[in-house]
């Protein structure tokens, strides 16, 4: 399969059909693509719909942003189904209670498939924003394989991985955002490692760019990336492909699905297989 991940700038849109028309134009530069990854929240550039006076005021910029949930949903559904391929929407707030959860999509030719709200909330999304986890993971079987999603913070958690991957999931969908370099790293580092000791690929998509009319998410730092276990059969360095710095675009890489089952069953290391030998307990006592 062929796989695209978006290193992907916000834009300050004068009306829906300003976003219609970008979400259009990076489809189609993804021509060919069997799975589209964009990042988390990519949406709140839906905040500039409301004028500069949403745009300057975090709580309203959510609202906003959740407002328009119904129509960027249906311009997925049409996209995925015109070109033919998966897309993970940019995640964005979506208020079902009194809170918002940070909610990414998934679409299909077919319609859409399901979502994945974030499970852990960083500093910042604890306070000021006041997002809320919606805890549980879920497993999406498509035909490109078993998929799931682990949002930004939550691909540092090994547990929420090793939940992922005893499920049978080949594809983790990392989208992030993230306003210093230390923040990306960490996020990288994080999905290098679910990929390394899950024995799968893991798909990263940042929010690239300075955006100095949106207050919560006004520097984004990263780079797209889709990585694999070094184990003998993916790149030694565990990165399938990758892009610049902070330059916005897609990332593409042509993956053989069949080779993730194959390094689980006979990689160089066998740290998926192994795993279990870890959680036998091993302090031994204090001295």
């Amino acid at each position: 399969m062929k796989i695209a991940t978006a290193a992907y700038a916000l834009d300050w849109l004068e009306d829906f059909a300003a976003y219609e028309a970008k979400l259009t134009t990076w489809v189609q530069k993804a021509e060919g693509a069997d799975l589209l990854v964009f990042p988390e929240y990519g949406a709140m550039e839906l905040a500039s719909l409301g004028g500069t006076a949403i745009t300057d005021d975090p709580e309203a910029s959510l609202h906003e942003v959740s407002r328009h949930a119904g129509a960027a949903a249906d311009l997925h559904i049409r996209l995925a189904r015109e070109h033919g391929c998966h897309i993970l929407a940019a995640s964005g707030p979506v208020f079902e209670g009194d809170r918002p959860v940070n909610r990414a999509v998934l679409f299909g030719p077919g319609g859409r498939i399901g979502h994945q709200d974030k499970q852990i909330m960083t500093r910042y999304e604890r306070d000021p924003m006041d997002v809320v986890g919606a805890p549980g993971l879920k497993i999406f079987d498509t035909e490109l394989g078993r998929i799931g999603i682990l949002i930004c913070y939550d691909s540092e958690f090994p547990l929420l991985g090793r939940v992922l991957a005893k499920a049978g999931v080949e594809l983790i969908l990392v989208p992030s955002c993230t306003d210093t370099v230390a923040g990306f790293h960490r996020v990288r580092i994080g999905a290098m490692a679910r990929a390394l000791e899950s024995q799968c690929v893991v798909v990263h998509s940042p929010t690239v760019g300075q955006n100095d009319w949106l207050q919560v998410a006004d520097e984004n730092r990263g780079r797209a990336a889709i990585y694999g276990p070094p184990d003998g059969l993916w790149p030694e360095t565990g990165i399938i492909a990758e892009g610049g710095m902070d330059k916005p675009g897609w990332v593409f890489a042509e993956i053989d699905r069949s080779r993730i089952a194959e390094s689980r069953r006979d990689g160089a290391v066998l740290p998926f297989a192994h795993w279990p030998e870890s959680e036998v307990p091993g302090l031994i006592g204090l001295s």
